[in-house]
């Protein structure tokens, strides 16, 4: 046998040999800013910590009160809400989906357990469940029109939503109703105490996030959005994944509509709306979740909300008027999608490199 060919006998198998990769300050800088160029949560980070710190230190007025305790409450019960919703709002945008109704569900879920604790004395635990119930049926609702019947989900989750509102209007009569006082106990752990309703969205974007980026659910999530054809020739049911979805974002905008009757104490039928929905969305196209699917992060979503928070909160602080706000969000909506699809087409043509 010549020794070529006792050296390819001896290297069979073996993985090519690497190529040599560049060595130096340059080499070092320029991978740390492609590794950071595939981090989508990282240009969002950058806006929070520049927004905290023009807010906090630079802004004369808001140096003084910023980092308050007062504000800081304000700040992460304003967040929750957005944070919450924005998991839910996710998970469906990621599948290719979206969902009108979560706010509609806030609304109508303390009235629910309202009606349930003094009309027909249910224990309050038991009351609480049935409320979640009811936003997971939604959910179910919601997957049955879009899946099984075919409507568009932006339709389709509009037209419940409208249900669920006229539901709230006619049976509270478009009137408050205070918290029952067999709920006030556990209320404090869901959204009367004062950082209960920061905790409860922080842990849930951890679990969230371990569920989309490690478990079969995430990837499938994704795979959905992202080729919907492929998907379901490699065998994923595809109906099962978006009902799913749907209900999680059922159950979560019924848990924030109990959390928010809990904080303030007060069941009131125009809280909710498209408002907390829409805040959501924005929340997670900012933090990098592509309107059309196939792509999105939990963390970015969270960092988006944080980002909207910072926004609202810090501008009261130092006078603005809250109209102009709004055309501060427009704008920050429009510059996050620009970017994101910018960073899109930089990190694949990297990876046709």
């Amino acid at each position: 046998m010549s020794d070529t060919a006792q050296r390819a006998v001896g290297t069979l198998g073996e993985p090519p040999p690497r190529p040599a990769t560049a060595r130096g300050p340059g080499a070092q800088l320029r991978q740390a800013l492609a590794f950071a160029g595939r981090q989508r949560e990282l240009t969002v980070l950058v806006v929070v910590v520049l927004l905290v710190v023009y807010f906090g230190f630079i802004s004369n007025i808001g140096r003084s009160s910023f980092f308050t305790s007062v504000n800081i409450i304000n700040l992460s019960q304003y967040a929750a809400p957005i944070i919450i919703i924005a998991i839910g709002e996710t998970l469906l945008l990621v599948c290719g989906e979206i969902d009108l109704s979560p706010g509609f569900v806030y609304s109508f879920a303390p009235f629910l357990m309202y009606f349930l604790v003094v009309d027909d004395g249910f224990p309050v635990i038991l009351a609480i469940f049935v409320t979640l119930l009811m936003g997971l049926v939604t959910g179910w609702v919601n997957g049955l029109l879009t899946v099984t019947l075919g409507l568009p989900s932006f339709i389709a989750t509009l037209g419940t939503g409208f249900v669920l509102l006229g539901i709230t209007l006619t049976t509270s009569n478009a009137t408050q109703a205070s918290i029952p006082p067999a709920a006030v106990g556990i209320g404090k752990w869901i959204g009367s105490y004062s950082y209960s309703e920061i905790i409860w969205a922080v842990v849930l974007v951890v679990i969230f996030h371990v569920i989309f980026t490690r478990t079969r659910w995430g990837l499938y999530t994704i795979a959905v959005g992202g080729n919907l054809l492929g998907a379901r020739e490699a065998g994923i049911n595809v109906a099962r994944i978006k009902y799913g979805n749907f209900m999680i974002t059922g159950v979560l905008g019924a848990f924030v509509g109990l959390q928010i009757a809990f904080q303030t104490s007060v069941i009131d039928p125009s809280a909710g709306g498209y408002t907390p929905m829409f805040l959501a969305v924005a929340a997670a196209v900012i933090g990098g979740t592509a309107m059309l699917g196939g792509s999105g992060t939990m963390i970015g979503a969270f960092l988006g909300s944080v980002m909207l928070t910072v926004l609202n909160i810090g501008f009261s602080l130092i006078g603005i008027s809250a109209y102009p706000v709004n055309l501060i969000f427009g704008g920050t909506i429009l510059v996050a999608m620009i970017a994101n699809g910018q960073l899109d087409r930089l990190r694949l043509a990297g990876g046709r490199r």
